[in-house]
């Protein structure tokens, strides 16, 4: 697990890696605003990824957790 990143954590998506990565093929091609443009909060952890709810009326969802970044 990345340091810092745990339960609870504010996070942000980082484009750079989300962008191409099995995820994002995995999903509708246009990838949302929100992802990039506002906070997401850890509400769980497990392995190499991380459950994340954005404060948006959108489902929660699994990223990598290198594709994450604490937010500031």
């Amino acid at each position: 697990m990345m340091a810092g990143i745990k339960k609870g954590s504010l996070v942000r998506v980082v484009k750079e890696q989300l962008e191409g990565s099995l995820e994002a093929k995995a999903s509708d091609v246009r990838l949302p605003s929100y992802l990039f443009d506002s906070k997401g909060e850890i509400l769980d952890v497990n392995d190499d990824y991380a459950l994340v709810q954005f404060y948006v009326p959108t489902p929660n969802v699994w990223l990598r957790l290198d594709q994450l970044e604490e937010a500031k």
